[in-house]
């Protein structure tokens, strides 16, 4: 099959892989990449002054991922169509679960590993919602979102210079 046949095939077919468009511009990945190294950074000092703890890295690595992506594959199994709790209560809720994990001394830096890492990839693969849902959006194949007060009016504000549409 040739280039071209392939490229029309793609462009009528609407369940082959298309290519990602970024959703941030270059204040909100930045934004991301800095406030992600601050965040995971401060864990790396913390544990370099007081000794390593494993268990922080494995639940912020990999048991707040697999318990977002089981939640979120279980909502869009029953819904299959997109989260989108943007509002004040969703800004609200998501704010009030990073305070409950962040203020609990057990989960404090497993929950500042977990954003901050999350704000890499959403760095990385221009997602616009809040980094709470990067990684298993990304595992997903997703698109749902999240109120995330701290990237909104900079995801905001570029969209507004560059036209493009709300995430």
């Amino acid at each position: 099959m040739r280039h071209d046949e392939v490229s029309a095939m793609a462009a009528t077919n609407t369940n082959l892989p298309t290519t990602r468009q970024r959703k941030i511009g270059p204040f909100g990945t930045s934004g991301r990449i800095v406030i992600g190294t601050l965040l995971v950074g401060s864990v790396v000092q913390g544990h370099l002054a007081r000794g390593f703890h494993l268990s922080a890295w494995v639940l912020g690595l990999l048991g707040f991922p697999a318990v977002l992506v089981g939640l979120q594959w279980l909502r869009a199994r029953r819904a299959p169509t997109r989260l989108e709790a943007t509002g004040p209560v969703g800004h609200a809720l998501n704010l009030a679960v990073f305070l409950a994990l962040y203020l609990a001394e057990p989960t404090s830096d497993a929950a500042l590993i977990f954003y901050g890492a999350s704000m890499w990839l959403a760095a990385l693969r221009g997602y616009a919602g809040c980094e709470v849902l990067a990684v298993s959006n990304w595992l997903l194949g997703r698109d749902d979102q999240v109120g995330c007060a701290l990237f909104w009016l900079v995801d905001q504000l570029e969209r507004r210079r560059t036209g493009q549409r709300p995430a």
